[in-house]
């Protein structure tokens, strides 16, 4: 997970004192110095999370807006980047997508949120990964029309409050937060403190991310951490968690060679798009989802206690090898080792046997439905 760059060429993101003062482990991370843990430990941290109520700075993430006249031109612009359906995404409403290159592999993921408020039709808020935030910009900038702009935020954090207890701990400082369905976003206040709220999140948990103001972070994450239902979590947590909910890590499980159908994403592709096309290789991608495509991510789950890494090799039992791990590790929830990667698709059926190549040791492992645990989000009672 860490990578090696000089402690000097590292940037900090708001709550790096706090992090210190918390006495959070840190490592470098797409060029940040991020906390991997604190003293409660992954799997205690991981545990709390799952019970409770986590606190993440993500505050590493890329934030932007695109800015166009009206809601049509904006949305019709990053359709012709991506296979998802904005131009029908409603007001205060968040949707997963990718940047797709002229492949049809994935530049990166992302969240793109349509304003609450009608005043801001034409604008979509953008949260990109962290380590691809320039490439991101760049595909941006060259491929947008003249009519649409891309404005890159600078000046907000990015804060994660995940798990069962969250939205409440949340709502004891923005009430507003409680109302909010999954994946849809709202401006409200947080002690005073105007901020930008989404329910969505990285953990197969309730709970929410905020853009603040960066000169406020501090002050928003010590009043939740001042809630005993919130601990600090950091990295490693952060990737166990994931693993678990089954979702991609950009840069392993999902990249530029990797198309959405690969990459078993296909639920950000919207029925309009998947039939009308008009994003890039969309005549390759239509193609696999009608005909299937010749290897595709799954999950898996190991036999015994040891687990297996990405970059392992996935074979036939006894046999030749078929793939390879991208995403792998103990899942403290599911008590077990758990594994995502590629194989063949007539590999893929849930209950094929198969095995992990671990230090040249053969790992008896099964094609497992994901998520590995389920998910809790919040759905809205229907009025």
């Amino acid at each position: 997970m860490a990578e090696t760059v000089a402690d000097e060429d590292l940037k900090l993101t708001p709550l790096h004192d706090l992090h210190i003062e918390l006495g959070g482990k840190m490592v470098p991370f797409a060029g940040y110095s991020m906390p991997v843990q604190y003293k409660l430990g992954i799997m205690g941290e991981h545990q709390h999370t799952r019970a409770k109520a986590g606190l993440f700075d993500v505050s590493h993430m890329g934030q932007a807006v695109l800015i166009g006249p009206d809601h049509e031109t904006t949305a019709k612009a990053l359709e012709a980047l991506t296979p998802s359906n904005f131009v029908e995404l409603g007001h205060g409403r968040q949707r997963y997508t990718v940047l797709l290159n002229e492949d049809g592999g994935i530049i990166d993921d992302l969240m793109v949120t349509r304003p609450l408020d009608p005043n801001d039709d034409g604008r979509l808020l953008l949260v990109v990964n962290a380590a691809r935030k320039d490439v991101d910009y760049a595909h941006l900038h060259a491929k947008l029309p003249e009519t649409v702009k891309l404005e890159v935020v600078d000046d907000r954090a990015l804060i994660a409050v995940q798990g069962p207890e969250a939205v409440a701990a949340v709502a004891t400082h923005a009430p507003a937060a409680a109302e909010l369905g999954f994946m849809s976003a709202a401006p409200m206040e947080f002690d005073g403190i105007a901020c930008h709220i989404a329910r969505a999140g990285y953990t197969g948990e309730d709970g929410v991310e905020m853009s603040v103001p960066a000169g406020a972070a501090e002050a928003i994450a010590r009043a939740l951490l001042a809630d005993d239902r919130v601990e600090a979590i950091g990295l490693g947590a952060r990737d166990s968690l994931r693993l678990e909910a089954g979702l991609c890590l950009y840069g392993h499980d999902i990249d530029e060679t990797t198309s959405p159908v690969e990459g078993n994403i296909t639920f950000c592709m919207q029925k309009r798009r998947r039939e009308d096309g008009g994003f890039p290789a969309a005549d390759r991608i239509q193609k696999e989802l009608t005909e299937g495509t010749d290897r595709i991510r799954v999950g898996l789950r190991l036999d015994g206690k040891a687990p297996a890494r990405e970059g392992a090799e996935i074979a036939l039992p006894g046999g030749d090898v078929i793939g390879i791990l991208t995403s792998g590790g103990f899942a403290p929830t599911v008590g077990a080792p758990i594994a995502m990667g590629y194989v063949p698709a007539d590999h893929a059926i849930e209950g094929t046997q198969l095995e992990l190549i671990v230090r040249a040791r053969r790992l008896p492992a099964t094609v497992a439905a994901m998520p590995f645990v389920p998910n809790r989000y919040y759905r809205k009672p229907k009025a």
